[in-house]
């Protein structure tokens, strides 16, 4: 098989020199990756965090790393990749962020926030913000305010606009909620993506497991140790049942 894989996080700039990111690594994406490698796969792996990957040691023509750093640097890359047509699987586990910065504002003069009841006043007139975006925004500024605007979802992308037709894995995380909700709202999100299969886990099992599927009509509990392995189990598994459904259909 050859396969994408996408790990680590994204930046969404606030000016030249800052950022706005998440916490994780691509650890798990780049386990996943070294993993698919060691079972004869050929890799082509996506992520925002290349030393956080320790490379196979039979590196080879198989193996491919390319980084990125902002959430449009991912998307140009997906997008210059998929539609190619030269992947069996992609594993979509990068951390891909959710909006980007489209103004950075400072209050203008006379114009104050309350943060007791939520409410904007100003003296003489309406409340106004000051544009203030800059290469570097000041640090002068008594307080900042920036705009943000969702990104779209670069796994929907994946089939709808890229025209992917092999074996999809998405990836799921949740805070706070029970081991059954996230179930259910892995689920949900798994059919809305038309992802083949669905890695979930929580923020706060997150080090220690992960539920892997569908398996069947429900989803396995696997140790972080185990997911790797299992998960490419699947996926190989279900692009051989692709493959032969494709050799049906021919005939």
């Amino acid at each position: 098989m050859h396969l994408l894989l996408t790990a680590g996080n994204t930046q969404t700039p606030i000016d030249q020199v800052r950022c706005i990111t998440n916490i994780f690594t691509g650890r798990t994406g780049g386990q996943i990756a070294v993993e698919a490698h060691r079972r004869r796969h050929t890799v082509h792996l996506l992520t925002s965090h290349p030393d956080a990957v320790e490379p196979p040691a039979n590196a080879d023509s198989r193996w491919t790393v390319q980084p990125y750093r902002t959430f449009d640097d991912l998307e140009a890359a997906m997008a210059a990749l998929i539609p190619k047509g030269r992947f069996d699987a992609i594993v979509h586990c990068a951390a891909v962020s959710d909006y980007r910065v489209t103004g950075t504002y400072a209050p203008a003069p006379g114009t104050t926030f309350s943060a007791i009841d939520a409410t904007w006043s100003a003296a003489g007139g309406p409340p106004r913000l000051a544009d203030v975006a800059r290469g570097k925004v000041k640090s002068s500024h008594s307080e900042l305010w920036m705009r943000l605007e969702p990104t779209p979802k670069l796994v929907d992308k994946i089939r709808r606009d890229w025209g992917f037709t092999g074996v999809l894995v998405k990836f799921k995380l949740e805070v706070g909620v029970s081991e059954e909700e996230l179930l259910a709202i892995a689920e949900k999100s798994r059919l809305e993506s038309a992802a083949d299969l669905m890695v979930a886990n929580t923020l706060e099992g997150m080090h220690d497991w992960a539920y892997l599927g569908p398996v069947g009509d429900s989803y396995q509990r696997v140790t972080r140790k185990q997911l790797a392995s299992q998960l490419m189990q699947l996926v190989e598994k279900k692009q051989m049942e692709n493959g032969k459904r494709k050799v049906e259909n021919g005939k």
